[in-house]
């Protein structure tokens, strides 16, 4: 059976995500919760507990940092190329507070070669909490066995 063409993009992006999760005992060890998965898209969310707040009495602008580069890992992970952060930066818009569900939505901008440009907004309700930019490069490897497997 040719695996290759039994698998739709969306499935593929799912199968990579599933092998990711398995070994990213960071976001699990965060209680992260991956919502949703695309090719070239990514949906994570966690709920701030009491030690992610920091002596202002808000999230931690590392956790929220944190949250949004597993969405971004996610999405520039989802065609069946390994690819890591070169570079990322964020902008904090208003702070997370303790008990809020945040949630990060990552969109890829652009993808050429082996670089990638991807976009997270992160936010509580209706709420924006932190705009993230990052940059990914695509490294040797893939997630499926199958190395033809591209999304």
């Amino acid at each position: 059976m040719n695996v290759k063409a039994t698998l739709s993009p969306e499935d593929i992006a799912r199968a990579c995500a599933d092998a990711m999760w398995k070994e990213d005992d960071a976001s699990k060890g965060l209680g992260m919760e991956l919502v949703e998965i695309k090719p070239g898209q990514a949906m994570m969310a966690m709920t701030v507990q009491p030690h992610m707040v920091n002596g202002q009495r808000i999230c931690h602008g590392g956790y929220i940092f944190t949250l949004a580069d597993s969405a971004f890992a996610f999405a520039c992970n989802s065609r069946n190329d390994r690819a890591v952060a070169a570079q990322g930066n964020i902008t904090f818009i208003r702070p997370g507070k303790l008990g809020d569900r945040l949630v990060a939505t990552a969109r890829e901008i652009s993808r050429s070669g082996r670089s990638g440009i991807y976009d997270v907004r992160v936010t509580a309700g209706d709420s924006v909490i932190a705009e993230f930019r990052g940059h990914s490069r695509v490294i040797p490897g893939t997630w499926l066995p199958d190395t033809d497997i591209k999304a």
